[in-house]
């Protein structure tokens, strides 16, 4: 593969100094260096294979085994993205990324992510940084807005999805004040019932890691059945609550789900509500992937039924074009969520804690970085109808796709498809067994991805084997979604011709 770093080919002078930080001189011309190199990294990524060719441990084999003794020039350092990281990489920022959920590390966000790194701050209270507090505070606010969230919801800013989750279920665990879980824990104490969390079949595994790390455990995570568009079924919850009572269960949380991992399905939230606000059983909706299209006014009922959770996740780094990771947890009980975590120790008392939020009070960790810095730089610069616009597009994308595969005879659509992701099968005429259908998409799938031009993923849903594709990428085409249709098709025709496969029927 061409250089995409270009060094000149012999070292100019770069000398590492014996104390401080490299030479601001430096850092400015190595600073346009890279730069520059992400440029033309972005400017030529179709040229680039979506997926490396490598085995396992060949990057590992090219590193050297014990660290440098003295530094290293910087010439030599960024020659090794080209000859060591660039070998390696699976290119998520690529428009035939269509695997998971992938979004794009926008040109905007990535200057935002520069400069947080610059500023290097903590914010963990107001006092050690109020920019990144109050610019986190405003950028969540705008957010609420642009998704029609009401203004009783209050804001924060954790890593990624499993974390918000951990969260909620942390607070929803709070909630039950009569445990005084907080102050006595759960374990040796017999007057404690054990708790259950209701999740949906589809749910997102971070409920189950949520329980784990919480000491709920997993054999308390009751997985309620879905219907036929793979969404919760509200009655069979009810049923589940019931049940759980007269056993002596503490029923301490519902997570629904809007844009379910696999499917991208959307439980029906304001049944769900109903329930749980009947019951006095905190909510909690993962809309880490779904909540972003409410952005987009005719997509904004997907969030209906929302504004009565006690808590809801929406991960604009999945499809609103911030690099990875930033999720926005919003909930109406932060006094709940802040109970739960706030733990001062006097080194971080101030004299403004009585006038200002100390985000560390809201959740595990102490050290803050800049985060919304670049969600800052996303929605000024693109605006929340250049946003809006270019999640339809998406939309559009995969609706598109999915009339592809409805209109050929040996595919089929395998789940409903709200928003940029569609779930598809290989299904040829005359093919009915499961299990042959299950190796035969398999081998589709591996041999779609063999060609490193194209990256799909895949799931299981009712124990057969679907391919899925996501569009999410703001430079993702109608012409790319068309190659990766040809590629399927072509590799369709390349596995059912192979011995393998061919005569199991």
């Amino acid at each position: 593969m061409e250089k995409m770093m270009r060094m000149k080919s012999h070292h100019e002078e770069d000398p590492v100094p014996v104390l401080g930080d490299m030479p601001v001189e430096a850092f400015r011309k190595f600073g346009h260096r890279c730069v520059d190199w992400i440029s033309e990294y972005m400017d030529r990524i179709e040229a680039i294979p979506v997926l490396p060719d490598i085995r396992p441990g060949d990057i590992r084999a090219s590193l050297e085994e014990k660290p440098p003794e003295n530094g290293e020039s910087m010439e030599t350092i960024l020659s090794d993205i080209d000859r060591i990281v660039m070998p390696g990489m699976t290119h998520w920022n690529h428009p035939k990324f269509l695997a998971y959920f992938a979004s794009t590390g926008s040109r905007p966000a990535i200057l935002g992510e520069m400069l947080s790194a610059a500023f290097a701050v903590n914010a963990m209270l107001w006092k050690t940084c109020p920019a990144a507090t109050e610019i986190e505070q405003t950028v969540l606010d705008w957010l609420r807005q642009m998704v029609g969230l009401p203004a009783g919801f209050w804001g924060i800013t954790y890593d990624t999805a499993s974390v918000s989750t951990m969260h909620a279920l942390a607070a929803a665990r709070e909630a039950l004040t009569e445990c005084r879980i907080r102050e006595r824990g759960m374990a040796g104490r017999p007057e404690i019932p054990r708790l259950r969390v209701y999740a949906s079949d589809q749910a997102h595994s971070s409920v189950d890691k949520a329980a784990i790390t919480l000491g709920i455990g997993l054999e308390n995570v009751k997985k309620i059945p879905t219907d036929e568009a793979f969404r919760m079924r509200p009655e069979e919850l009810e049923h589940a609550l019931d049940e759980d009572r007269k056993e002596g269960w503490l029923p301490a949380c519902v997570v629904t789900t809007v844009g379910t991992t696999s499917t991208t399905s959307i439980d029906p939230v304001p049944e769900i509500a109903d329930i749980c606000m009947r019951e006095e059983i905190w909510h909690h909706v993962d809309a880490a992937y779904g909540g972003s299209a409410a952005v987009v006014p005719e997509l904004r009922h997907i969030l209906d039924g929302c504004d009565r959770a006690d808590s809801i996740v929406i991960n604009p780094h999945k499809w609103m074009f911030v690099p990875i990771d930033f999720s926005a947890f919003y909930t109406r009980r932060p006094d709940v969520l802040r109970n739960a975590f706030s733990h001062i120790p006097e080194y971080l008392r101030t004299a403004d804690d009585d006038k200002v939020e100390n985000l560390m009070d809201f959740g595990l960790q102490l050290g803050r970085r800049f985060r919304a810095l670049k969600m800052w730089f996303v929605i000024r610069y693109f605006g929340k109808n250049g946003i809006a616009a270019r999640i339809r597009e998406h939309v559009r994308l995969a609706q598109a796709f999915a009339s592809w595969v409805d209109a050929h005879p040996d595919f089929s659509i395998m789940a409903p498809h709200p928003f940029g992701t569609v779930c598809f099968r290989a299904q040829p005429e005359g093919a009915v067994d499961t299990q042959f259908l299950n190796r035969l998409n398999q081998r589709l799938l591996e041999e779609v991805n063999s060609s490193r031009d194209v990256y799909l993923s895949h799931t299981v849903l009712n124990g057969k084997f679907v391919l899925r594709i996501s569009v999410g990428h703001l430079q993702t085409q109608i012409h790319h979604l068309r190659e990766a249709w040809e590629r399927v098709k072509s590799a369709l025709q390349a596995v059912t011709s192979s011995s393998e496969i061919d005569g199991e029927k």
